[in-house]
């Protein structure tokens, strides 16, 4: 196909400030890169942090946000043999790793020094041709639709990495927190098929319907309860709290909260990221009840392959609403405000 030299982005020029949708050069991959014609890409929580500036992690500037990117490769590297011009791939959050150190050699690329961060280190997918390290990149099935996968180039494989990192089995329970969320989404039904029952924690009638169809067994609207600690823990047949906790949310309130709920020898699992945000546990109930509190980042190439084998399978449906890649501010206008439920997918088309 024929590749233009322009192309419409959204660019963040300034920290802080709204992308603005204009045509920049549509560049060229190096040796172990791709050029991906990005569809759809995601729009996730990360990448109005990124616009707005307010973790500390610095951003490259000018800057195409985005990380949830999947399209076609149009061009590729001369080193490249394991991906050919025509596969369909995702440009996910870890651009690309060094490969070589410890991190890397035991599939914790995204631990490595070296890596690369679509969308935040380096321009990412909410443009229409977007380079990516031919490695990093996750194979899509050509029979799975690329507007609905693109939320789980990052919410998808994310949570579920969370969820395996929580170490909760087939039948037990997991709370999450922020299940109303593009991510809560995704977890509740990562979860589900995993075998798990859920617990959903989040606020507004709207998220409750919405988390009860998606299969959660039980609600809890903080927004509404008098002690959401004794709540959570009520949802669970013998009332002693769920064996594992998912932190989805993106204030620090219930980082506090869920070491109090979580079953003894639980595990408390933080994947969500306040800005400015802190633990706190109480040391004498973490030790006696023998909790276990952890991070998870993102998912590794392999956690990457299953997250997709399950969308694959037909056993995760993201719930997402299409709008234009002009329409980019809006959604990071809604998200401040609270008020997206499910995933805005935006089409790099329009």
């Amino acid at each position: 196909m024929s590749i233009p030299t322009e192309q419409w982005a959204q660019v963040v020029e300034a920290t802080g400030q709204q992308p603005v949708y204009k045509k920049i050069p549509v560049g060229k991959p190096g040796p172990n890169e791709v050029l991906v014609n990005i569809k759809y890409s995601g729009v996730c929580h990360t990448d109005l942090h990124a616009m707005l500036g307010d973790w500390p992690l610095a951003t490259k500037l000018p800057l195409v946000g985005g990380h949830e990117g999947a399209g076609v490769v149009v061009a590729r590297g001369e080193l490249v043999k394991d991906v050919a011009i025509g596969d369909h791939v995702g440009v996910k959050w870890i651009n690309g790793s060094c490969l070589s150190c410890s991190f890397c050699r035991q599939m914790d690329e995204p631990l490595c020094g070296e890596a690369t961060l679509s969308g935040y280190t380096v321009d990412g997918s909410f443009q229409q041709y977007c380079i990516a390290n031919a490695d990093h990149v996750a194979r899509i099935p050509k029979e799975v639709s690329l507007e609905a996968v693109s939320p789980v180039l990052c919410a998808g494989i994310t949570v579920y990495k969370g969820l395996k990192e929580s170490g909760a089995r087939p039948g037990q329970y997991v709370a999450i927190v922020g299940a109303g969320g593009g991510l809560g989404n995704m977890a509740i039904q990562y979860a589900k098929a995993m075998g798990l029952h859920v617990i959903a924690i989040d606020g507004g009638d709207e998220k409750r319907d919405n988390t009860l169809s998606l299969g959660a067994k039980t609600f809890v609207d903080f927004t509404k309860s008098k002690d959401v600690v004794a709540d959570v823990k009520a949802a669970t047949p013998d009332g002693h709290g769920p064996q594992a906790v998912i932190l989805l949310a993106v204030n620090e309130k219930p980082f506090q909260q869920a070491s109090q709920y979580v079953r003894p020898h639980g595990t408390v699992v933080c994947i969500g990221l306040p800005p400015n945000a802190f633990l706190k546990a109480a040391v004498f109930e973490t030790v006696i009840r023998m909790v276990t509190i952890k991070g998870s980042y993102v998912g590794n190439r392999q956690d990457t392959a299953e997250a997709i084998d399950f969308f694959a399978r037909g056993l995760i449906k993201a719930p997402y609403k299409v709008v234009g890649l002009s329409e980019l501010s809006k959604v990071y206008e809604l998200m401040h405000a609270g008020k997206v439920v499910g995933r805005y997918v935006v089409d790099t088309s329009k």
